[in-house]
């Protein structure tokens, strides 16, 4: 049975953040997620041996998961470079091996910048053991599992005191942590202590999460609670996640509904090359659901370009600005719209010896359509490749679904 389409996931930071928490928070509320990980994490390359425990466990009364790797070999230190490298080597899928680079981007980014050293010369520690490269990869696999459009968290608790790292005592937060979460909602609740991880952070900073669920009504399918290490007096040590669906929508329904911000501008005064290299930042945006142009008229008879951006409601104000620095315009026009879309989700398939992302959706009357991303089979040399693989992709897609995976 496929799952039920979410919209929205917010996070609740009680005890704090880390990864091994924010894994283990989406597996207890989506424990049908774990057989996929499982096999994911046994293509990253681990060493024989590893073990991935997932532990039934409570902190303050409250019961939830510990997510627990062990590794017999692990390295102290490596560089950014050396870990994208056998990130590149692994034979993860390549939504999972874009993502958790992007993670690990973030915070060689982030420890440069604290470090005044170019990004390159950047030497991870203890980020750099397999500890760490399971929680981010198992993070990445997971957000790609989910589809979801939209993430919102609460204040983090600030910690305080020091931690000790390879450079010696530092301040909580530490100082690339500190930098991931800036822009992020915090809040002294006395408690001493690091209680968001650099990992954590930087999980946080590729997810860009609101700092509060849409104003829409929204139904809770699920939830589910990832669990720190250690007991904190007076509150659980645990960050909570809540899986929220449309209000609206019914089990046999074969649309949701929903609500989608439209923004709409022209511009007839920006070089075609450059327009058209500001549109696709654009699309690439994580917040962009679509974006089309057209020719249209303008004032004295110029050719314009007309623009529609779509973005989620809660991402307008954003968006907005992004469209504004990206091209000419001088002004967006704005409105919140209702919308219906079909139940759908994205998995990852092999065929023919690749990884390719099929997009699945529920049609009325029960009839299930499948489409193949095109970026994964641009890779292919010619058409008559990317016709046969597109077909494997969509049929295997098709299958897994009749297997009720």
């Amino acid at each position: 049975m496929a799952l039920e389409p979410l919209a929205h996931l917010h996070l609740d930071p009680v005890g704090g953040i880390a990864g091994d928490m924010f894994v283990a928070a989406i597996l207890h509320a989506r424990p049908q997620l774990e057989a996929g990980l499982r096999e994911e994490l046994r293509r990253s390359g681990l060493p024989e041996g590893s073990r991935i425990g997932l532990a039934p466990a409570r902190r303050g009364g409250l019961a939830g998961l510990r997510f627990e790797v062990e590794v017999d070999d692990a390295p102290s230190s490596g560089t950014l470079a050396a870990i994208l490298e056998r990130l590149a080597a692994s034979a993860l899928g390549e939504p999972v091996k874009r993502r958790a680079a992007a993670i690990y981007r973030r915070l060689g980014e982030a420890e440069a910048a604290v470090h005044g050293v170019p990004v390159e010369a950047v030497h991870f520690h203890e980020i750099a053991d397999w500890d760490s490269f399971v929680d981010i990869v198992a993070a990445a696999f997971l957000i790609e599992a989910l589809g979801c459009p939209s993430w919102s968290i609460g204040p983090l608790p600030l910690g305080s005191g020091t931690v000790a790292t390879a450079h010696g005592l530092l301040p909580v937060p530490a100082p690339a942590t500190a930098l991931l979460l800036r822009g992020f909602a915090v809040v002294d609740d006395g408690l001493p202590g690091e209680r968001v991880t650099p990992t954590g952070a930087a999980i946080l900073a590729e997810l860009a999460p609101a700092l509060r669920p849409p104003e829409r009504p929204l139904r809770i399918v699920a939830t589910g609670h990832g669990l720190g290490s250690r007991e904190l007096p007076g509150k659980p040590n645990a960050l909570r996640v809540l899986l929220l669906a449309e209000a609206e929508a019914a089990d046999d329904a074969p649309c949701d509904r929903g609500r989608v911000a439209v923004l709409r501008f022209e511009v007839d005064d920006q070089p075609a090359e450059d327009l058209a290299l500001g549109l696709e930042r654009l699309r690439a945006r994580d917040d962009v659901l679509d974006l089309c142009q057209w020719p249209v008229v303008g004032k004295a008879g110029r050719l314009a370009s007309a623009v529609q951006v779509l973005c989620l409601p809660s991402a307008v104000e954003a968006v907005a600005r992004a469209c504004l620095a990206e091209t000419t315009t001088l002004g967006v026009r704005i409105e919140t719209v209702e919308r219906r879309i079909l139940a759908r989700e994205t998995v990852t398939v092999e065929a023919a010896g690749r990884s390719v992302r099929v997009k699945r959706a529920r049609r009325p009357e029960g009839v299930i359509s499948a489409k193949a991303e095109l970026a994964d089979l641009a890779r292919e040399g010619d058409a008559a490749a990317r016709s046969r693989l597109r077909r494997a992709a969509e049929a295997a897609a098709l299958d897994r679904r009749e297997e009720g995976s």
